[in-house]
């Protein structure tokens, strides 16, 4: 049980990476229509979009990844705590 999740432990900081080059990305012209920025695009979207929906961005500044952070976040310290008690 600790392999599993371990490695899922592992996914999450993975996945988290990936939203931070995919955010990272919007603040280069035509990064997103790259290989990799429209990897990361299939990835990290359908994960965002319903944080979108409940959070609308404030003029230019989208906060809907930050609550996404935090959600990840309270999943790993989840897993973590799991982890130790099994």
């Amino acid at each position: 049980m600790d392999v599993v999740l371990y490695y899922l432990i592992r996914a999450i900081d993975l996945y988290s990476w990936a939203l931070i080059i995919y955010i990272l990305m919007s603040w280069f012209p035509d990064a997103r229509n790259t290989s990799i920025g429209r990897f990361l695009t299939r990835i990290c979207e359908p994960y965002l979009d319903p944080f979108r929906r409940i959070i609308p961005p404030l003029g230019m500044i989208d906060i809907s990844p930050i609550v996404a952070f935090i959600t990840l976040n309270l999943a790993t310290r989840g897993l973590q705590q799991l982890m130790i008690w099994v």
